[in-house]
């Protein structure tokens, strides 16, 4: 078994500078966030079981993430949401894990 991800930041917000450490699940979904810039992640285009509970939870730390709803067709159409990162971040340490969440 791996140890989890860590990855620790500084954010710059409307509250002012903040040091944020993040492992696990929320870290790997920050550094995605990150890694993805203007453009955005969505749960289709990079998977992962509980996008919305890790934005929620990045939020409570004052990170502002922006939620844009995309419509999508194929056999099951309907709307899914890209999450973009808005607040500017300086990530001071990251240590590599598993590329993927699990468990």
């Amino acid at each position: 078994m791996k140890a989890p991800q860590t990855l620790t930041i500084k954010a710059e917000t409307a509250l002012g500078s903040l040091d944020l450490t993040y492992t696990g699940r929320n870290a790997w979904a920050l550094s995605k966030l990150i890694d993805a810039g203007e453009t955005g992640c969505t749960p289709i285009d990079t998977p992962g079981p509980r996008w919305s509970g890790y934005v929620h939870s990045l939020r409570g730390d004052g990170l502002d993430i922006e939620t844009v709803t995309e419509r999508h067709g194929g056999p099951f159409p309907g709307c899914h949401a890209r999450y973009v990162l808005r607040t500017p971040v300086k990530v001071i340490s990251h240590s590599e894990a598993e590329s993927e969440p699990n468990g």
